[in-house]
């Protein structure tokens, strides 16, 4: 007998309250953590969770650190709900500031117009490369997504790595590994002097709506759900699961891509090896957190980025190590799969199970 057995008819109101049940769990554990550190609890989450957002600065940094999340979350969720788990991000979100980024350095000097357009559209396309090569693996050879999308992202960084420290490099950074800083014809124009948010974040809403409507609307989102929770009738209702592979794998590689030349032609500027704190992986956790609607995912990625945020202000207030952002990260995702796994399943004891209790009572 399982341990694990699935419910006949799983809570619906618990499906979006695991969440909710999952970060009190998360500020818990992080409770007892900072006692052990040595630390007071209730100070060090104030640090780490209000603090940033006393200032109109820290909220704008919220949206600068949010967009990017909610455009890749967005992305990952139509191939989570066909069950296709594409952990590539981060390298479709690298391989879209190469491809974006490489327009700005290659016509350096000779910008127009033009050129801010041309980065977001080579930026699209490099991450939906990126995103097409495990598509391919996955439909021609049946290679499983989820290792070759990870592989992926290490291929990426490589890729980046050698541009940046060979044909790319500034020849005036003093060797450092980092192209020349983009032009303003290749830089996504600021709201305002005072901030960093630039015009990426109407991009990020635009994308939310379109999103959302295809979401509720269209029948290829609804041939993605069936694939995902019964391939058996997919099959049979005709639906093709070739292409679902190669649409959920593309549009995920698109957007992860797009949020890769945003980000560089917004808060970064150039390329160089620091240009993700992780945000493929976090978006992830985004997605779920979200429970793959798109509304959800802009409260969840907003909460991501807060984490993010926080982390910065503990290390710099507290010298706490800035990996404690990853650890908070880590915890909110644990709990909200520990959290679906008992919405989606009851537990049960084993005949075994019951008899070695017994033995040892």
């Amino acid at each position: 007998m399982h341990l694990l057995q699935p419910r006949e008819h799983p809570s619906q109101l618990m499906k979006w309250l695991s969440p909710v049940l999952a970060i009190g769990l998360t500020l818990i554990v992080g409770i007892i953590l900072f006692r052990c550190l040595g630390y007071d609890p209730l100070k060090t989450l104030y640090i780490f969770f209000i603090s940033p957002l006393t200032t109109w600065y820290g909220w704008s940094e919220l949206v600068v650190k949010a967009s990017p999340l909610i455009l890749i979350a967005l992305g990952l969720s139509i191939g989570f709900r066909a069950k296709l788990f594409n952990i590539g991000a981060e390298g479709q979100f690298t391989m879209g500031a190469v491809f974006g980024g490489g327009v700005a350095i290659l016509c350096y000097g000779h910008e127009g117009m033009w050129t801010l357009p041309l980065m977001l559209l080579m930026g699209a396309l490099g991450g939906a490369i990126w995103g097409a090569i495990p598509a391919l693996l996955k439909t021609v050879f049946n290679a499983e997504e989820t290792l070759t999308t990870l592989m992926l992202n290490y291929v990426a960084s490589f890729v980046l790595l050698y541009l940046i420290n060979g044909p790319w490099r500034d020849p005036n950074g003093m060797n450092f590994p980092q192209s020349v800083m983009f032009s303003d014809h290749s830089l996504l124009p600021l709201l305002n002097d005072t901030t960093r948010i630039n015009v990426s974040v109407f991009i990020t809403l635009i994308l939310v709506v379109l999103f959302w409507f295809f979401v509720q609307k269209s029948m290829q989102a609804f041939k993605l759900a069936v694939s995902g929770q019964a391939p058996a009738a997919a099959k049979y209702a005709g639906f093709s699961a070739t292409k679902t592979v190669w649409f959920s794998l593309i549009i995920s590689g698109m957007m992860a891509g797009l949020a890769g030349i945003c980000e560089v032609a917004g808060p970064i500027g150039q390329l160089n090896p620091n240009l993700s704190p992780g945000y493929g992986y976090a978006a992830i956790i985004v997605a779920y957190l979200g429970r793959l609607n798109p509304i959800g995912i802009v409260l969840s990625a907003f909460l991501m980025a807060l984490i993010y945020l926080g982390g910065e202000m503990a290390q710099m207030q507290l010298q706490l190590p800035v990996a404690i952002a990853g650890v908070f990260q880590g915890l909110l995702l644990m709990f909200l799969l520990a959290a679906d796994a008992f919405i989606e399943n009851k537990y049960r004891f084993s005949k075994a199970k019951v008899s070695a209790l017994s033995a040892q009572g």
